[in-house]
């Protein structure tokens, strides 16, 4: 994409020092830019005093219960201070416990912060006596995504020898472009969004990669793989992954050397040196390892295989724990990454625990939220909880239907957004034109368009209606589902490449949009949609997208407020058993 968007842009130096720049903030900037910063006498939001005590956790707690939003200056302080801090700690923390001294380990909370305030209510607030271990993902989905990051920074400040964070592979400014922190900062601080943004890009690159607890248990946000290293990863400078999503470019081999002359180009074309940001990025094995650290989950299968589902890390299987919990004499892994029905779950003989602290990630009452507790010799307690307006919680079965559901709708929403090829891959096995086909060649036919590898027989009864006879209507795949079209005479080819791709369309648009005004010029539309096409290879001629494009100008001021395109493409669902209304989806 960086080479595509050469020959679109040729001068954009801002956009590649986005992505592969080392950050040049230091003190002498961190006065300059907060000494800019006014908090007026009637700001009646929390107030932090530096150095922070125990006694700014409160404040900020109970200030975040009211609803109170905290003032960008002290969000800046508190990132400053934070990233000063964590450049001197270790890619792994290292602690021990006690009989007297448990440890608790919080998994993904995705800014939720109920559940953070009912983990702290239930369990004590940190404190040198009461230790902590946050696993991950604090941010993203959620709506309360910042007060949960600054809760936890701040109690990171106060105490950084007893409350550990660890990178998850939501600490990343790409993802936050797509799964929502980035949009909530900018909705919360209109006028300082940017800077926080740019502060907390590098904070997440200071992260510690993960915590050994008594030397015998692993803390990390996703899994391993056969070829984990920890030797090499206790010594890469983690600082260099600004974002998980962007594999390094090779340096040596002469496809390698070809590789980096072409986006050497492409840097040239925009102005800049060539010699600059690539020599600030991991080596393609370094960034491998820290990408399975983070993205991967175990299987109950032997060996080590790619993970399809997330497109990044692997799946690992009972062996590989015990390769590699023997190798570096540990005794467990815990990990975070997967929503569990319970809140966690064991697995590959009790060395592995997944822990999941975000109740009803997927809607309410689809899944309890745990945390663990621990010490050296003790075995881990568990402990659930679940933010509910019910006096009672929902029994097992009714959390994984919820779940279930959920995963239906996501899928009937995949199927759409491919209704034309799954159409055309339908007709051509339906040779005498009935509009019907076996269960065989409809399962088929799903799978060799979608991809997606499920048990599409198991499936086919909340995804098409068949006959007596077990003969599938294929049409019915599509009967209580469609893509509201915001202008009627566009094609449903381009309707439907735009929808499956809104949220790639979205980080496209974040990059070019510097001065997140939420507008974008029709000059700069077309060019987002050339770089676009040419790096996923979509085959739509671009009068299609130019006729789009000048009907979504209402106003015609050459400008489109590119959020409200996206949500101009929603999902209707007509026979929502979960609900009655329809479902925008942006």
């Amino acid at each position: 994409m960086l080479e595509n968007y050469a020959h679109v842009h040729e001068k954009d130096p801002e956009l590649v020092n986005r992505f592969f720049g080392s950050s040049t903030q230091d003190s002498k900037d961190r006065q300059d830019y907060l000494g800019l910063i006014d908090v007026p006498d009637s700001y009646c939001g929390p107030r932090l005093q530096f150095p922070l005590t125990f006694t700014d956790i409160d404040v900020l707690i109970e200030a975040f219960k009211q609803q109170q939003i905290l003032h960008a200056y002290y969000v800046l302080e508190v990132l400053f201070e934070t990233r000063k801090v964590l450049k001197q700690m270790p890619n792994f923390t290292h602690t021990k416990t006690s009989p007297s001294k448990e440890i608790t380990i919080c998994g993904d909370l995705h800014g939720k912060l109920d559940d953070l305030f009912l983990i702290f209510y239930k369990n004590g607030l940190p404190s040198v006596s009461n230790p902590y271990v946050f696993n991950g993902d604090f941010v993203d989905r959620g709506r309360n995504s910042m007060e949960v990051l600054m809760i936890l920074l701040v109690s990171f400040l106060v105490y950084p020898n007893d409350l550990h964070l660890n990178r998850g592979n939501h600490e990343d400014f790409m993802m936050n472009m797509r799964y929502g922190f980035t949009k909530e900062i900018l909705h919360k601080y209109k006028l300082h969004g940017k800077k926080i943004l740019q502060i907390l890009e590098d904070v997440y690159t200071w992260l510690p990669i993960g915590t050994i607890i008594d030397n015998e248990i692993l803390v990390i946000h996703g899994g391993i793989s056969e070829s984990t290293d920890l030797n090499l990863l206790h010594r890469i400078e983690r600082n260099k992954m600004k974002s998980v999503l962007m594999s390094p470019i090779p340096i040596d081999g002469d496809r390698a050397t070809e590789k980096k002359n072409k986006a050497g180009k492409a840097i040239a074309a925009w102005g800049m040196k060539t010699d600059g940001p690539f020599s600030e990025q991991l080596t393609k094995h370094e960034w491998e390892q820290v990408i399975n650290i983070l993205w991967s989950d175990p299987r109950g299968k032997r060996g080590c295989y790619p993970n399809t589902s997330r497109g990044g890390g692997c799946y690992f299987g009972p062996d590989i724990t015990s390769k590699i919990l023997n190798k570096y004499q540990l005794k467990m892994l815990v990990r975070s990454h997967e929503c569990k029905p319970e809140g966690y779950e064991i697995c590959h003989d009790g060395k592995v625990i997944t822990v999941f602290s975000a109740s009803n990630y997927y809607e309410e009452g689809s899944n309890r939220g745990a945390y663990i507790r621990m010490s050296s010799g003790t075995t881990p307690r568990f402990f659930q909880y679940q933010i509910t307006k019910a006096t009672c919680l929902r029994p097992l079965y009714q959390r994984v239907n919820a779940i279930e559901s959920s995963a239906i709708r996501m899928l009937k929403e995949r199927m759409i957004s491919r209704k034309t090829d799954l159409i055309r891959a339908f007709q051509l096995q339906d040779r005498n034109k009935s509009g019907k086909l076996s269960m065989g060649q409809w399962a088929f036919s799903m799978e060799n368009v979608l991809g997606l590898n499920l048990p599409w027989r198991s499936l086919s009864s909340h995804l098409v209606a068949t006959d007596k006879d077990g003969n599938t209507d294929y049409m019915s795949s599509f009967q209580d589902i469609h893509i509201q079209k915001p202008v009627k005479e566009v094609q449903s080819t381009l309707i439907e490449t735009v929808y499956r791709y809104r949220s790639d369309l979205q980080i496209i648009f974040n990059v070019i949009d510097s001065d997140h005004s939420g507008l974008i010029s029709m000059e700069e539309f077309r060019s987002m949609w050339k770089l676009f096409k040419s790096h996923y290879s979509v085959r739509i001629d671009d009068s299609q997208f130019d006729e789009l494009a000048e009907r979504m100008d209402s106003n015609k001021d050459g400008s489109i407020d590119f959020n409200e395109f996206l949500k101009a493409f929603y999902v209707v669902h007509k026979f929502d058993k979960l609900s009655k209304s329809d479902t925008k989806l942006a």
